[in-house]
């Protein structure tokens, strides 16, 4: 092959050489110039794909998350067990981390602040300052303790149970008067709550109304007592007491210089002793207050707050809600409703912001308005410390009300699925037969043993208290009379009421009134549908009538139509609160006669109108009731209760009967 190339060569004349040589050298330096231009689109490209895969990949940035003011429930090396908004967790410190903190010791039961760095423990601020003290009043953002003033909460506080089962608790879950808590401090701000300890309260601290208990503040306050007294006042670094003996009457107005500092305490000497409000006017003369007497400066005037034992608070209440005269059975039953319903707002102040449990008006139950009497007070400490509870060991919500129209109804009546949530607050009839059938028992040999309803529900009638809901079966009940109804010979067990001529002007008021009060529950319909809408006018009414009833019959919607506006009425207390004249009276079983200034007597009423000319298709001139009973119709009926103790049942056996699956139990033993 070379020898060829050599021949062909030698042929080739020296220019022709020459040229092809020259070819030759251009190939190379395109060859040359190719793989140049190669190697730079190579690393362009290479830069490129370089950059695109960087720019792909985030930068590493770590994850901060601060936990603020949660339970360290324990802590072991290289990890924690924190207790957070309910729950349990387990974090690990950061490895770097851990060799710089404490010993564990250090954070177990503490409050503190935790840093996490990508999930695992970077920081930790434990919050040592607790303060211990009796909660006397709390605010949206404070909280008052005996001994340290007004603390404000930090916005992102936390409250925890700690004893029983670990749980989360707020500042409202806080008995008033009560030292069961600690509270951890942290700049000047609690920043967290410690429920530890529970116990049975034995104190109740009631806001004393003005005269009639027409206002909730006074704006002065003439006071005395029938023993020494002293009256304590100042700030909690400068407390200041000055003593006054029996008899000595003091004038205190909301610029008086006892309220320089924060509360002024009033307290006898002897534990016997009553302090007397001599410018408060209640239904009894002197109405003395056991206990001590605390006074709030408010800027709406000054809050009296009586705080004295829960059993000589019922010593006021029990004669205050039932007449002395009734039977000892029902008396018993009065003192252990009163109790259970005064220790249910023990746990749940109604007036947290002077720190008081309850008032002494109807608003909760009437306190001091008669004279302690020997029967009542004996049935207060016959039943000392019972309570009725429900099956999951609560405090009973134990309503009760003066009579019964032969049927009761449950806590649906005020506008809420009261059969799931008050469940022992059922509808049924009033009657001996009824009492008798509640509880069927049977003789299995030696064995009495409950006959299960449920075993039998096809052969038994439904309940006639849930029949009762119907227009004309209602009608039916309350235009006669049942001798069997416990009530059957009281004088509300049946009653009339009529209103000849309507008044609109009347019931524009009352229905504006209880909008004010609720706008739920004074509808208007309007395209179809009834929305709350503020109502500003009544023309000519040319239907009204009752369009639901409850269980047990009471009312529980009254339409109005003008045929310009329909308006509907919720609940019980509102209809009996419209259809009430002001100036009509009500006559009752036995021909007397009462009337009713704001409210009806119950709302277990039938309701017939009178038009004008007779005309069905006439405007509504007047209208007739016929009802009975007195009161809202749920829980015990008073005077059912004393008919049934006349009749030899006992005190366990009346709220048995009321309050379905409750049962007494001693708060103060058990």
């Amino acid at each position: 092959m070379k020898d060829k190339l050599r021949t062909i060569w030698g042929e080739l004349t020296r220019r022709e050489q020459l040229q092809l040589k020259a070819w030759f050298c251009v190939l190379g330096l395109g060859l040359l110039l190719l793989l140049l231009v190669v190697r730079i689109l190579t690393t362009v490209l290479d830069y490129d794909n370089k950059r695109k895969e960087q720019e792909s990949v985030p930068e590493y940035v770590p994850v901060v998350q601060l936990l603020t003011n949660v339970w360290i429930m324990d802590a072991d090396e290289g990890k924690m067990q924190i207790f957070r908004d309910g729950v349990e967790e387990i974090r690990y410190f950061a490895e770097q981390s851990e060799k710089n903190m404490p010993e564990p010791e250090a954070f177990r039961e503490q409050i503190a602040d935790i840093e996490l760095t990508d999930g695992r423990i970077t920081a930790v601020r434990v919050k040592k300052e607790r303060i211990h003290g009796k909660v006397l009043s709390a605010a949206p953002d404070s909280l008052e303790l005996e001994g340290y003033g007004r603390l404000p909460l930090a916005s992102d506080y936390k409250g925890y149970r700690i004893y029983n089962t670990l749980v989360m608790c707020t500042a409202a879950d806080l008995p008033f008067g009560y030292d069961f808590a600690d509270f951890c401090v942290d700049n000047g701000e609690i920043c967290g709550i410690l429920m530890a300890k529970e116990a049975a309260m034995e104190y109740i601290r009631v806001l004393v109304k003005t005269s009639d208990y027409a206002e909730t503040l006074h704006r002065e306050l003439v006071l005395t007592a029938d023993c020494d007294f002293m009256v304590q006042y100042g700030t909690p670094e400068a407390l200041q007491t000055e003593s006054f003996p029996a008899g000595t009457e003091l004038t205190l107005k909301d610029d008086s210089s006892f309220f320089a500092g924060d509360r002024v305490r009033v307290v006898p000497s002897v534990l016997t002793g009553k302090l007397y409000l001599n410018n408060v006017r209640r239904n009894c003369e002197n109405a003395g207050y056991r206990g001590r007497l605390e006074l709030q400066p408010t800027e709406g005037g000054i809050a009296v707050i009586n705080e004295l034992l829960l059993e000589e608070y019922l010593y006021s209440v029990v004669p205050s809600e039932m007449p002395a005269s009734y039977p000892a059975e029902a008396l018993r039953a009065q003192a252990v409703c009163a109790r259970t319903y005064a220790y249910g707002y023990m746990l749940r102040a109604g007036y947290p912001q002077y720190g008081a449990h309850v008032d002494d008006s109807t608003s909760y139950q009437v306190y001091n308005n008669i004279a302690e009497q020997e029967s009542t007070t004996t049935a207060v400490k016959e039943t000392y410390g019972q309570l009725l509870v429900t099956a999951d060991n609560q405090p009973a919500q134990t309503y009760y009300y003066s009579t019964s129209c032969g049927a009761g109804t449950d806590a649906g009546v005020w506008n809420g699925d009261g059969m799931s949530e008050l469940p022992y607050l059922t509808a049924k009839v009033h009657n001996f037969t009824t009492l008798q059938q509640d509880v069927v028992l049977e003789n299995e040999g030696d064995t009495l043993v409950e006959n299960p309803i449920e075993n039998h529900s096809e052969s038994l009638p439904e309940n006639p208290a849930l029949l009762l809901g119907q227009e004309d079966a209602f009608g039916h009940f309350i235009t006669g009379e049942n001798p069997d109804d416990f009530e059957a010979g009281e004088i509300w067990y049946r009653w009339n009421y009529h209103v000849p001529e309507l008044d609109r002007k009347v019931i524009l008021k009352a229905l504006q009134e209880r909008y004010a009060a609720n706008p739920q529950l004074v509808l208007t319909l309007k395209d179809g549908e009834y929305v709350s809408a503020p109502i500003k006018e009544l023309s000519q009414i040319k239907e009204l009538y009752i369009s639901k009833r409850g269980s047990g019959g009471v009312a529980a919607e009254l339409v109005i139509d003008t045929g310009k506006h329909t308006y509907k009425v919720l609940t019980e207390y509102s209809i009996r609160y419209v259809l009430c004249s002001g100036d009509d009276v009500v006559i009752r079983r036995d021909g007397s006669k009462s009337t009713p200034l704001t409210l009806l007597p119950s709302a277990f009423f039938v309701l017939e109108t009178e038009k004008a000319g007779g005309k069905e298709d006439g405007k509504v001139v007047g209208y007739k009731l016929i009802g009975g009973g007195f009161g809202h119709g749920v829980g015990m009926s008073q005077n059912g209760a004393k008919n049934m103790a006349a009749a030899g049942y006992k005190a366990e056996e009346v709220l048995q009967f009321y309050y379905e699956g409750c049962d007494v139990r001693h708060i103060y033993t058990e």
